[in-house]
This record gives C-alpha cells, structure tokens and sequence, in this order.
C-alpha cells in the first residue's frame, strides 16, 4: 500500500517561543528520527524553509522533482510544496523553518519585495568559497535560538534572517533579474489569488478583474517574471496542485475534480490528460 502524504504543521515538531527554527541537517534527520518519522515519504509542509547546503552531495525531491544538492546549494522552500529528502544523510549544512507571517509583519515595503523575491526563486547557487560569509549570520541564528532572554528576540531574529537572505541574493552566482517593484507585486498578489479563488474560477480575465488592472497587463507581467502567460500560468499552478492532492491518496478523482473547481469530473479528466498525457487515476497508480 501507498503511503499518504502527510501535512506536516509548523508546530508539531517545533517547541520555539517564536515561529522560526534552525537546525543542522544532522540534527534535523536525529529529531525526525526519534519520533519515527521518515523525511524520505513525500510530505507537504504548512510553513517556509530554507535549505542551505554546506558540504556533501545528495538530491531533493520538491513538487515530483529532484534537486541536485551540493555545497553552495540554496532551496527556498514555500508553504504545501511536497518534499522529500534522502533517505541516507550524505550532507551538512542547514534548514530553517519558520512560519511565512512571522518573517512578512516586521519587513516595510522594500524589505518585503526581497523576500518575496528570493521565495519566488526555485534554487540559488553561491560559490563555495563564498560560502563562509554566512557564517556569522548562521551562528546569530543558533545563539538566539537557544538564549532564554525573550526581550526583543523575534525582531531580532527577523533582522538577522533577513541579512542572511539579503547576503544569499547578493552572493547568488547568477544575479537576479530585478523587476519593478508595482509589477513583481501585482504578480505576487496574482498568485495569492490563484491560491484563494481557484475553487470558482480559472478564467485570467477575473484575476485581472480583482487586481483592477487590465488582461494584457496580467499578461504581460507574467510572461515578464514566469515566462509563461498568465493563462499557461493559472494551469501549471492547477496541475501542480491536482498532483499534489493526487499524491495525497486521500481523495477520489471526483472529490478532487470539485475540490479544483471543475464543474464536471469529465472536464477535470480532460484538463489533466491534456497536459500529463494520462489521466488522474493512471498517474495516481504510476506513483
């Protein structure tokens, strides 16, 4: 039998005065291990993480594909992705956790466009000479973690996390593109809508709609920052969330036809097969 695919909820492994956790990878796999629970099965997480690769060699899998791991590797890791990691522990380095608001509700607006950024970026690679240089921040992070004085501690941990971000983007090998501030924003919000309204709409032009801005400008936007249409956006979205619910094994394909917002499983099964090229059910038993 299949194993479902666990949600996992930033506090059930998490005994911290304040939403966020840095542990080694060696330490991360010795806590999981201890409650029995295996980081090799496929599990969503209900929080954001950040993996930075030290030393050694290994592979990721996020969202049904694998991540090459190697030392100057870095996975921003976004509220239900699907992750799993290997099942033997071959490298060192770090993964924080933290909850998305806990980060977002001290940053102004500038601060906030980076975040943002940086969590719209699959994987950045830093060279691993250059990778000493975040080493103060990392320690910060870990004497904070386990200093009992809670005065001013989240706003500081918040502050420290965001240099150790501003100095993983201002260290990434491949500089980022930077978007205008309005545009990134809109695309940012076009997304969190996706998210909120997918279940009554997969039309663009609503999206478009409830941004008040026009259908070519959504368009635009997208195919500026995605490099995908808004429309070919919206779909990859729905796919990547029909296969995470597939992956789940907890629904029927009728349940999840419903759950996307299709009005007629045959409708659903028609989207899916259109671009996977099998249909919900074949793929749920390629697993």
């Amino acid at each position: 039998m299949k194993n479902n695919i666990e949600n996992i909820i930033f506090s059930r492994f998490v005994n911290q005065p304040i939403p966020f956790e840095i542990l080694s990878i060696a330490e991360l796999y010795e806590k999981f291990d201890q409650v029995h629970f295996d980081l090799s099965i496929p599990h969503r997480i209900e929080f954001h993480a950040l993996i930075i690769i030290i030393e050694g060699e290994s592979t990721h899998e996020i969202d049904f594909k694998k991540e090459i791991l190697s030392p100057g590797i870095v996975l921003p890791l976004i509220k239900d992705q699907v992750h799993a990691f290997s099942k033997e522990l071959t490298v060192k380095g770090y993964v924080i956790s933290f909850e998305e608001s806990f980060i977002t509700q001290y940053l102004n607006e500038k601060n906030l466009f980076h975040f943002l950024h940086i969590y719209h970026t699959p994987s950045i690679i830093i060279d691993k000479e250059n990778l000493i240089q975040l080493n103060p921040f990392l320690q910060i992070l870990n004497n904070l973690q386990i200093d009992p004085n809670t005065n001013l501690k989240a706003e500081i941990v918040n502050s420290t996390f965001m240099a150790l971000l501003f100095n993983i983007k201002r260290l990434s090998i491949y500089q980022h593109k930077i978007f205008k501030s309005q545009r990134f924003k809109d695309f940012t919000h076009f997304q969190q809508l996706i998210t909120q309204h997918y279940h009554e709409t997969h039309n663009v032009k609503d999206y478009a709609q409830k941004l008040t801005v026009s259908y070519k400008y959504l368009n635009d936007i997208c195919k500026e920052i995605s490099r995908k249409t808004a429309k070919e956006f919206l779909d990859s979205w729905l796919l990547l969330e029909i296969k995470r619910n597939i992956s789940e094994n907890k629904y029927t394909s009728q349940e999840i036809a419903y759950k996307m917002g299709f009005n007629e499983p045959s409708n659903f099964i028609r989207f899916f097969k259109k671009f996977i090229g099998i249909t919900p059910n074949q793929f749920q038993k390629n697993k």
